[in-house]
């Protein structure tokens, strides 16, 4: 029931960590991946590295704060594929780290552009493209568990955050029964974008603390939840918010 052999999926934010990890699940699962990151060179890296695996995979440089770019990725996707079925959004940034109080508004700005604009409108384009040809898709959003905790000195991202979950829920009742959409609440993951967490002891020791695996998380604990959700198995689930930190917001 995990299989994805006749699956196209596009995952944002592909060129590393989580992103990275969970197109690699779904390619070896079966799936057509679509690989989406504004930097093209590791996209393509990536893609040879799961062609010479034997899978199927199209790199395609995309912002997925720009309108336009969504709608050619999409285009995209279907001329090489011939459809989309599942739609992974991973993309994110969080260029501001410290008090709320203090962030300024081009920061503010680009945080909502990419971690929750992004995510509606790539939902959007592949919701359109699916409805239109009358078929059935998996969306599944990569959250936090900032979207449901106190965060400080990383507010305004857990803002971005507790938008998506509350978005995920509400368009799983709107687009069912055809659609299922759902997210992914990952804790302290250790990839290059939580690096300002899993860098400093004092950090780390807190979280360590209260986290009941007593370890921080790896992509790959991220993509075993990802493909539970886009792939069959995961067919009752919709509206759902998988938690996947190790027990971190249960301390």
């Amino acid at each position: 029931m995990f299989a994805m052999n006749d699956k196209v999926a596009i995952v944002t934010g592909a060129s590393r960590g989580i992103g990275a990890e969970i197109a690699r699940r779904f390619a070896a699962a079966g799936a057509k991946v679509v690989l989406a990151s504004r930097n093209l060179p590791p996209l393509a890296a990536l893609s040879a590295e799961i062609e010479a695996a034997g899978g199927e995979a199209l790199p395609y440089a995309c912002h997925t704060g720009k309108e336009d770019q969504i709608q050619a990725l999409v285009a995209a996707s279907v001329e090489r594929f011939g459809k989309v079925d599942v739609l992974v959004n991973n993309a994110a940034t969080n260029p501001y780290f410290g008090p709320m109080m203090n962030i300024e508004d081009g920061a503010w700005d680009k945080t909502f552009e990419v971690n929750l604009k992004g995510y509606f409108a790539m939902t959007r384009a592949v919701v359109r493209h699916v409805q239109a040809r009358k078929g059935t898709g998996s969306i599944v959003n990569v959250a936090s568990v900032a979207g449901f905790m106190a965060m400080p000195l990383q507010g305004v991202y857990a803002m971005t955050k507790a938008g998506v979950i509350s978005m995920t829920r509400t368009l799983s009742v709107e687009l069912g029964p055809d659609i299922r959409v759902n997210a992914i609440a990952p804790g302290l993951i250790d990839t290059k974008f939580a690096s300002a967490l899993t860098q400093s002891p004092e950090i780390l020791d807190v979280v360590m603390q209260k986290t009941s695996l007593k370890r921080v998380g790896r992509p790959e604990d991220v993509a075993g939840a990802a493909l539970l959700l886009a792939s069959d198995a995961g067919a009752y689930f919709t509206g759902a918010v998988l938690t996947v930190d190790g027990g971190w917001s249960l301390g």
